[in-house]
């Protein structure tokens, strides 16, 4: 029998560092093995695995100063310091990666094989009463005792387990039959078998059953007994169980067990075939080891030069000394350093530039990382018309976007070391970018090989410094308090609000939004324009434009937003009252021009450059440029003004929508360097939905990641009860969604207080839809359990089982005859970039016209049918990191924007129990079932039962799984613990792989 470790059962800990939880145990430092008796420890030392490592080893052990970790022998020593990880952790201490292994007995504290750590002596004793050290070690036992499990023992030999590879849906609906063989090899045995069952994890319902009884039966010495397994399941996705069988040995008086894993993918062969992974996954290796000692500049594109700056951008470098800083190996050590050093104790107006710039470096710093990912090690260039051509793979995703003034280094093969050549980028083009370079750049032929790098455009970080340079600090605008909410000016001799845009009449929040702006008093505190999705908070704000233009003629209006996308919106509903002459929509240079709305056109300037066919965008002189009543541009497009000399306070009005999405510094670009004290600023968003895509978790965990829409929201002076229609309207009527598909994210993120408005016709079209689970309900939860892959060097992660019902859903909606969908109504949804290639290439043939994207890219957006493809599917789920398996998933503004853009249909693909595992999927998964929108195999946990918001369901999972793995060695009577590389040391690869998936943000 296992023999429970007495301390451990009693006391809940024991003191001995190697304990699993069972005593009698032996630990093979050499292989950091855990055997949990002498009789299983020396049949170890006599296996293949032993002998193998015992065979390379020098019988001693190494640890690495510089990645903190230890190595077995000299053989493994010389691999690790060859190794990606060593190198980079070299370069980031800025010390040599040739470092001399020191001894372990050296170090302070003692080395726990279980968790292959050093623990310091302070903590040994604690140590092994830690979760973690607890969980290991279970997870140890569990291999071991699987392992043993399905080793044949007492001379009976079962036939391989039975994997059923991938079975079509319509073959595993009507079930599919194998067997498996018994036999015994020792002709004087009496065995017989007492029980054949199956389990699953968490005691699910199994798609397997045994058809063959062969409880009691004898086996016979060369006649095999078969027993007959039958698959059979409606459901699409990934399915396993476990068979064990009881045996008896009648002669010996003892039982054993015997297991063998049974398997199954339902789906379709051509699909995986298609999309399974090209190559293995390895982690992609840095390959800046080379310097930049010498860079010859490159010629940069006329455009440069179109807009008369007067006004030159700062330099904007960091100290050396943050700069050491942030290249701190451990991510938690470099912010430690930067609050205790570099971030003042205090933010307030005195120190708030101080505050933001150490951000924008930090930022800057993780940024210029990431381009090192797209390095293209073997390019060939392609010279055409002055150009040379260059591909960039990516580049029609904008991963990375790359603009017209951008640069690259390239050096060709064989080159001097350190010596490279700037291409500036003249032409962007769907797949490849056109450069130009200096005239002493020779040697090129078709054949010739290059190695490029990536080059950070730092203007609009240089931007955003100088405006965080300049003077202007009041605290009504930077830190507004009550006192600073001033009341509506009077309105003498006008009569009531007459709307341009009808709708707005009967809606009031609207109406007190464009009432409230329109007559605050000059210089006022920022007035917020709350706009939940589908409200309509950029009509309102045009609307407030449009009346501000009408009542109070000596208006002048900067309207900003993030993208060029959400500033042509502004502009296009402008268009509809305001001529050439009282509109200038404002472009960066480095636009191109077949980028911009036939309708805009006539609202731009351009200039004509030698080499510039088409022009450049530009600004007229300021004569002409200050008579415009709005002009519209990008947030860092507003530093245009100040630098060709514009005054600060010649803007009355500074609207800024979509302020949500914008770094609280790209805001400040037009207020810190247009606005005086009698301006009036207008923010219209929603802290809710998504903010600025930030890049480094640093940056993020110092709050670059919260806009200032966000920031001052949270303060007293913007309370609803105190703040409505003087600093603050939400608006509440959602012309967008299903009431169904409303209600949760109502519920969870806006106080209830969303009415559903939109158009019947189009909100509830799919009610009474026949694939609909509840024809009622709009919804439905596909359950289906998948596998996370990865391929290549690519770290982004992709499902092929949810690929394949994601193609199976739009076949229906395209196929239906009672509902008509045009593909351009449906978006598909996908945290991750392979996920999201992976479905365009199998909707190619089928459907290549519904848009796939990222979260980010469908914020502001909506379609008629929206599906979700959640991607993560983890069957490991003692050894699985939580904030690693649904970080990027289990965010409560990027489930928000996916669920909200919906109108009439939501589907979401995903595993259920990986994403209850987070409280707010929980929470709507069970809004769901209660709701009978479920489709796939039921949910294994009750959906009656209030949601514990404090989490930890990822700790219930492992109890229940640590409890199947106990049973499961008290049935095998006894247990082994194995030692497990499980990967769990932070690297500093956390930004490196999520960053892989975030998209890049494209600033003019």
């Amino acid at each position: 029998m296992v023999k429970i470790c007495p301390q451990l059962e009693a006391h809940g800990a024991c003191t001995n560092p190697l304990c699993t939880g069972y005593h009698d145990v032996h630990l093979c430092e050499l292989c950091g093995v855990f055997c949990a008796s002498t009789k299983w420890y020396e049949a170890h030392l006599a296996s293949k695995n032993h002998r193998r490592k015992l065979a390379g080893h020098d019988g001693r052990q190494y640890h690495c100063t510089i990645c903190a970790t230890h190595i077995f022998g000299q053989k493994s020593w010389g691999q690790h310091v060859q190794g990606t990880r060593h190198r980079r952790n070299a370069e980031n201490k800025g010390v040599s990666a040739e470092v001399a292994p020191a001894i372990p007995e050296a170090l302070p504290g003692q080395f726990c094989g279980v968790c292959d750590s050093q623990i310091s002596q302070a903590l040994w004793d604690s140590h092994p009463r830690s979760f973690e050290h607890r969980r290991k070690a279970g997870y140890m036992a569990f291999k071991i005792a699987l392992e043993e499990a399905e080793k044949d023992k007492h001379g009976i030999l079962i036939s391989e387990g039975l994997d059923f590879g991938i079975v079509e849906s319509a073959d595993a609906a009507r079930g599919v039959l194998r067997t498996l063989t018994i036999e015994t090899t020792v002709p004087s045995s009496r065995v017989t078998i007492k029980k054949a069952s199956l389990s699953s994890f968490m005691g699910g319902k199994t798609p397997f059953a045994i058809t063959t009884a062969v409880e009691g039966a004898i086996l016979a010495y060369r006649r095999p007994t078969a027993v007959g397994v039958r698959f059979l399941t409606p459901h699409s996705g990934r399915m396993d169980s476990r068979l064990e069988i009881l045996f008896e040995d009648t002669v010996l008086h003892v039982t054993f067990v015997i297991a063998r894993v049974l398997k199954a993918i339902v789906g379709s062969q051509a699909d995986y075939e298609l999309l399974k992974p090209i190559a293995p996954f390895q982690p992609r290796q840095r390959s800046r080891t080379q310097p930049e000692t010498e860079v010859v500049p490159g010629v940069p594109p006329p455009s440069n030069n179109v807009i008369p700056y007067i006004m030159k951008l700062p330099r904007a470098t960091p100290s050396e000394s943050l700069s050491a800083a942030l290249s701190e190996t451990s991510s938690g050590k470099a912010l430690d350093n930067l609050r205790r050093v570099f971030l003042p104790k205090i933010f307030d107006s005195s120190t708030y530039s101080r505050y933001f710039k150490t951000l924008l470096w930090t930022e800057e710093h993780r940024m210029e990382r990431d381009l090192e990912h797209y390095d293209i090690s073997d390019a060939q260039l392609v010279y055409h018309q002055q150009y040379y051509h260059l591909e960039v793979p990516g580049l029609a995703e904008k991963r990375p976007s790359v603009l017209i003034g951008d640069r690259f280094l390239v050096q060709k093969h064989g080159a001097v070391e350190g010596h490279w050549y700037e291409g500036n980028v003249h032409v962007v083009q769907q797949a490849s970018v056109g450069l130009r370079f200096d005239r002493s750049f020779r040697g090129w032929s078709p054949q010739q090989r290059y190695t490029v790098r990536f080059k950070l455009n730092r203007i609009p970080m240089k931007r955003q410094h100088q405006a965080l340079d300049t003077a202007f600090a009041f605290d009504k605008f930077l830190f507004p308090q009550r006192a600073h909410i001033l009341p509506l000016g009077a309105r003498p001799g006008m009569g009531p609000i007459i709307p341009f845009n009808s709708l707005i009449a009967t809606n009031p929040p609207q109406l007190q939004a464009v009432t409230s702006i329109l007559f605050q008093q000059p210089g006022s505190a920022p007035f917020i324009v709350f706009g939940p999705p589908g409200t309509g908070k950029t009509i309102t704000i045009v609307e407030a434009m449009k009346q501000l233009l009408k009542h109070k003629p000596n208006t002048r209006i900067l309207a900003t937003a993030p993208s060029n996308s959400a500033a042509d919106i502004i502009a296009s509903r402008l268009a509809s009252t305001l001529g050439p002459d009282e509109l200038f929509r404002l472009y960066a240079p480095s636009r191109h021009v077949d980028q911009v709305p036939d309708e805009l056109q006539r609202y731009t300037f351009r200039k004509t450059p030698e080499g510039e066919l088409k022009g450049c965008f530009s600004v007229p002189p300021i004569p002409i440029l200050k008579r415009y009543k709005v002009i519209v541009c990008t947030c860092v497009s507003a530093s245009i003004p100040y630098g060709i000399g514009i005054a600060r306070g010649h803007f009355t009005h500074i609207f800024v929508d979509e302020a949500g999405q914008a770094t609280e510094p790209e805001v400040m670009i037009g207020i810190k360097t247009m606005a005086d004290n009698a301006t009036n600023i207008v923010l219209a968003g929603d802290p809710r939905q998504l903010g600025p895509i930030i890049r480094s978790n640093i940056a993020r965990e110092l709050g670059l990641e919260r806009s200032y829409l966000e920031r001052l929201m949270l303060m007293e002076a913007y309370e609803a009860q105190s703040g409505y229609g003087l600093s603050v309207v939400k608006l509440v009527k959602n012309f967008r969604s299903h009431p169904a598909i409303l209600k949760f994210p109502n519920e969870r993120f806006y106080a209830n207080e969303l009415e559903p408005c939109g158009s019947k016709n189009v909100i509830r079209a799919f009610e009474g839809w026949s694939k609909l689970p509840s024809k009622k309900f709009p919804i439905i939860f596909h359950s289906i359990s998948g596998k996370d892959d990865r391929e290549a060097s690519s770290p982004s992660f992709f499902n092929i089982d949810e690929v394949s019902q994601v193609r199976k859903y739009i076949q229906l909606l395209r196929d239906d005859r009672q509902i008509r969908v045009a593909h351009n109504e449906i978006g598909v949804i996908a945290p991750y970039h392979a996920q999201c290639q992976k479905i365009r290439k199998m909707l190619k043939a089928v459907a290549e016209d519904v848009k796939v994207g990222s979260v980010e890219e469908f914020q502001g957006q909506e379609r008629r049918v929206i599906i979700i493809s959640t991607v993560r599917s983890s069957r490991n789920f003692i050894e699985f990191d939580l904030r690693h398996t649904l970080g990027f998933v289990a965010n409560p503004r990027r489930f928000n924007v996916a669920v909200t853009r919906a109108q009439a249909l939501l589907i979401v693909i995903g595993d259920p129990n990986v994403l209850s595992l987070d409280p707010l999927w929980r929470s709507f998964l069970n809004y769901i079932h209660l709701n009978d929108g479920w489709a796939g195999p039921e949910p294994t946990w009750d959906t009656t039962e209030i949601v514990d918001e404090s989490g930890e369901y990822d700790q219930h999972i492992r109890t229940a799984a640590l409890m199947d793995m106990s049973l499961l060695a008290q049935r095998i009577q006894g247990i082994v613990a194995e030692s497990v590389q499980t990967g769990a040391t932070n690297d500093g690869n956390d930004d490196d792989d999520a960053n892989f998936d975030r998209p890049w943000r494209e600033l003019e």
